[in-house]
Parts: C-alpha cells; structure tokens; sequence
C-alpha cells in the first residue's frame, strides 16, 4: 500500500451462519475418476460460475485470473450476483493451497506470499467485493461487510477445496490479515491455519491512546524530533504551500467534492506524516528527514511530505479507489484518532477526520461497534493454529490481537525494528524458527527432521526474487 494510513476496520458483524458446507477437512482425499486426471484449466472452469479471464505463463507454475459468480448477499441469493475476480497459482493439487489477500484488489501478476513459499504450495487470491471490477451494479453499499466478504471466501474454497484436497492456510497483511481473521472468526472449520500479517484490531474505536503512546516512543527522541518539526513546519506555511498545492491540483486535475475542499484535503496529508514515515520506513530513513525543519526551503518541506504521503492522497481521484475500504472503516472496522502534542491549536483547523469525509455523501454509513469486540473476544477465547506478526515501528501494530487462555496452538510475535513490512523472516531466529515449523506442521508438510526439532524448520521453496516480492505496497493515502 502506497502511502497509506487512516481509519481502521468496524464490522458487521451478522453474526450467524457457521456453515459447515464443503467445509472438508485436510484428511480429506483427493478427487479421484476422470476429473482428477484432467487439465487444471479444465478442472477450474468446471467448478459452476468459474470463468477464465486469461492464463499468465510462470516457469514452475501455471497462473490464472478468473472470474467468480458470487451472490451480492449470501443470506438471499435471490438479492442478484456479480462477478469476483481471483487468480490460481498453480503448482500440484498434491501440494497446500494458500488463501490469500490483500484485503484491497487483487495482483493479476504471478505472486507468492511468505507461506506460500514456505509451504511450496499453490495460492489461490481473492479480490475483496467492492473493491472494482469485483463491485456490484448497483452496488448496494449495505452488502459491504466483513461476514459478507468472509462467506465469498468460504465459498471460493468450498469450489476449490474439490481440486485442492491437501491442507489449507488463509494468510494475508494489514487489512488483508484482518480479512483472514474474520474468516477464521465465522468459518473456523474451513482452513487449517491462519498467518496474519500486521493485522491492526481496533476493538474499541473512540479508544486509541494507544497510538498516542506510540508515536511517544517509537525509534530516538532524535528521529521523532525530526519528524514532528517537518509535520509543524508544513502547518505553519500553510499559505504558501497551498498555493503550490493548488497549482499541482490544476496541472494533474485533481478535485476535492469528496473531503470538501483543498484546505481540508492539505491538513489530512500532513497529519499523514508521521505515521505514514514509520508505516512504511526504517529508523535508518530518518536521515532522508530535514534535520532543521524551520530553516528548510518550502521545496524540501513539500518534497518531503509529497514523498511519505502524496498530496494526491486526499482528492477524488486518490480517495475514490478506495471508498470500499473508508466505507467499511465508517461501519465495522474503526479509524484511530491521534492527538497532536507538537502543534499549536492556531495551526489545527479541522484535526484527524472520521471516514465519513472520505466517503461520497450519496452512500449512507452507520457505524457498528459490536462488529470488532465480537471478533476480538472470539479470536481471544478461540483461536486455533493462529499466527499474528507485527512490526515492531508500525504504527498498526499499537493495537494488536490478543490471545487469552482458550487460545491453542496461536501465537503472536514481533518483528524487532520492523515497519508495516514485517514478516517471519524479520523475526528473531528462534521465533522464526517457531513460527516457520507451525505453518509447515498446519499445511501438513513438515519434514520429520522439522517434527522432532522445529529450529531445522526452513521455507521449502527457494526465494524467487521476481515471484517473492515483500516490499509493502504503497497506496495514495494512508490505511492499514
């Protein structure tokens, strides 16, 4: 995700309809007759509602990106359907799938994610439903839900799972890792483990002191000195750089109908500042900072900024591939507020803003604060086969999942130093150890010296670095 931050995940949490359908286990045989033997391609567009939009070649691989009929509603298949977009990474049905996401849109270009290497499996990634072209018409924005978008994922898996016999991980980051909680929460049978990356969990929206105490601590006094000048400095020349601001808008046509106004979308960029450094940078990054914000030129405080976040974050045209994700942040999933301490109030026109502002007024949102309790208090007391990774400098991270007593065989580990990037492999040697021999052992492919000593465990596959890309992916504005 690009530059990104802001608000957080609330839920709708209909809670109901644990269905066990399809819901094999990883015991459970392959298919066997004719259809076994057949061409993967063949076997895919068999499945009812599977339809091939192109084949990509990959050495070692075959990658496809398809479309899937799902139901607008889950509950009332007769609401209509639409078309979900998901790509295949295809290596043996005798191997594990991963299911992945993002959370966001789906890459259309061959990816492996972290346990996916580990595993040396297949992947199969999902584009999240109203994230375009995945998105009904109309959109009845109500059907946008985490159960909703949980049950798109049970019911890819039940269509697959009949090619795909062996174990199967769901795994994904940030929002992504979210995705694959919430799954985990209303369909607890279907896969055989979890790997959630940098998953924030915002359990009670109008409390985020926790993020406070964070930006207090995280990195040097030195680094945040730096950072907390810059975010100032641009507030004090307001005047100056709005004028810059609105001639870049001019030359790239950038609208501000959503947010308000340019003045509104400005501050929302700078507040992004500070977070958006630590999301995506390493403490090493803080000597790209100004180190004398007050005597910096306007071009060294708007470089620096257009850099972190990008001042196109906040317009139409940065705000509008996103509505999906502020619309769920307005209703389920929640959006931290921080304060300010190293700004004066005259400098503070309008402060963090809600989701509401960054969402078309046309489409009505109410927000929904049992959403995130009910999956918290669940993964707390229920959790099973779970992994939650956190980055130690993320700003994500302040409010993390937990595990209480009812937990078996879940863990949660930090990446010492890491950003919103963290991963297994940034773990300390022995949880990397740890974390790597659980997933082999869930995806049902640890190798016997792996079984009696897990500090043996490593990925199966070799790291492909065209395949294997880790960076985090930058998106316009700031969100998990």
């Amino acid at each position: 995700m690009r530059k990104a931050l802001r608000w957080l995940l609330a839920l709708t949490v209909l809670i109901g309809t644990l269905s066990t359908a399809g819901a094999a286990t990883a015991a459970e045989p392959e298919a066997t007759g004719p259809s076994s033997t057949a061409d993967i391609e063949e076997r895919l567009l068999a499945i009812p509602g599977m339809s091939l939009v192109e084949e990509k070649p990959y050495t070692g691989y075959r990658f496809f990106v398809l479309n899937y009929t799902q139901p607008v509603d889950h509950r009332n298949p007769a609401k209509g359907t639409f078309q979900q977009r998901i790509t295949v990474l295809h290596k043996d049905v005798s191997r594990p799938t991963v299911f992945f996401t993002s959370g966001y849109n789906v890459s259309t270009t061959p990816r492996r994610s972290e346990p996916t290497q580990i595993v040396d499996g297949n992947q199969v990634s999902l584009e999240y439903r109203f994230f375009t072209p995945s998105r009904p018409d109309p959109a009845d924005w109500s059907e946008l839900d985490i159960w909703q978008a949980a049950s798109d994922q049970h019911r890819v898996f039940t269509a697959l799972k009949q090619i795909y016999g062996k174990n199967w991980i769901s795994t994904g980051g940030s929002k992504g890792g979210m995705t694959a909680t919430y799954y985990e929460r209303f369909y607890p049978r279907d896969m055989d483990g979890v790997v959630a990356y940098v998953a924030p969990n915002d359990v009670v929206n109008k409390e985020d002191s926790a993020y406070d105490r964070f930006f207090a601590t995280v990195g040097t006094k030195e680094c945040r000195d730096r950072l907390n000048a810059v975010q100032r400095e641009a507030l004090v020349r307001r005047e100056s750089l709005e004028k810059r601001y609105q001639a870049y808008a001019d030359a790239e046509g950038l609208t501000f109908s959503t947010i308000g106004s340019l003045d509104k979308a400005y501050e929302a960029v700078v507040l992004d500042y500070v977070w958006g450094f630590w999301q995506y940078s390493l403490l090493k990054d803080c000597d790209r900072i100004p180190a004398d914000a007050e005597n910096a030129t306007d071009e060294e405080i708007w470089t620096t900024v257009d850099t972190i976040v990008g001042f196109a974050a906040y317009a139409d045209q940065g705000l509008e591939p996103y509505t999906p994700y502020y619309y769920q942040a307005g209703t389920q999933l929640g959006a931290p507020t921080i304060e300010f301490p190293h700004i004066e109030k005259q400098y503070l026109r309008y402060g963090y803003l809600p989701p509401r502002h960054f969402v078309p007024r046309s489409i009505p949102m109410t927000f929904q604060p049992w959403a995130m309790r009910d999956v918290d208090t669940w993964v707390r007391h229920n959790a099973r086969q779970m992994l939650f990774v956190y980055g130690q400098n993320d700003p994500w991270g302040a409010e993390p999942f937990r595990l209480g007593k009812g937990a078996k065989d879940s863990y949660v580990l930090t990446a010492p130093g890491m950003n919103h990037g963290a991963n297994v492999a940034g773990l300390v040697p022995e949880e990397k150890a740890l974390a790597t021999a659980r997933i082999l052992k869930w995806a049902g492919v640890a190798p016997a010296a792996v079984q009696s000593d897990p500090s043996a465990a490593r990925p199966l596959a070799k790291f492909d670095a065209k395949l294997d890309k880790r960076d985090v992916r930058r998106e316009l504005t700031l969100r998990p």
